[in-house]
Parts: structure tokens; C-alpha cells; sequence
């Protein structure tokens, strides 16, 4: 049987911690930020975490994902 294949866009993306979270980058912080406020940039530079349930698709799509990071 071959191996799966991840959907390399996600497993980019993505990030599984060491209990099993998903960890990902919040969007918001590439462009046009002098209308933003400095509360918001603050937040999106922390670190994101899937719900259960994204998590659980987003697995699905990346197998493979990365560990531990």
C-alpha cells in the first residue's frame, strides 16, 4: 500500500505540540497595519490553537505532520 500524501499547504502551516495541540500562526500582521490597532498586532504575534475539532480535519489533511515544535 503506498503512503499517504499531506496536503503540503497545511503541513506548512501547522504545528503539533507535545500534548497534542495544534499550533498555528494568527493571520492579520502582512500588511496595511497602520490602521490596525497596536492591541491587535500585540495579540497576533502570540501563537494560535486549533479547536478540537479543526484540529482533528486539519490532521487528517497532514498525516504527517511535524512534531514537538
Amino acid at each position: 500500500m503506498p503512503k499517504m500524501k499531506s496536503r503540503r499547504a497545511i503541513a506548512a502551516r501547522i504545528r503539533v505540540t507535545a500534548s497534542g495541540k495544534v499550533k498555528i500562526k494568527k493571520a492579520n500582521l502582512r500588511h496595511i497595519l497602520t490602521k490596525k490597532s497596536q492591541k491587535n498586532k500585540r495579540n497576533a504575534r502570540k501563537a494560535g490553537y486549533l479547536t478540537s475539532t479543526d484540529a482533528k480535519n486539519m490532521l487528517e489533511a497532514a498525516p504527517y505532520a511535524k512534531k514537538y515544535n
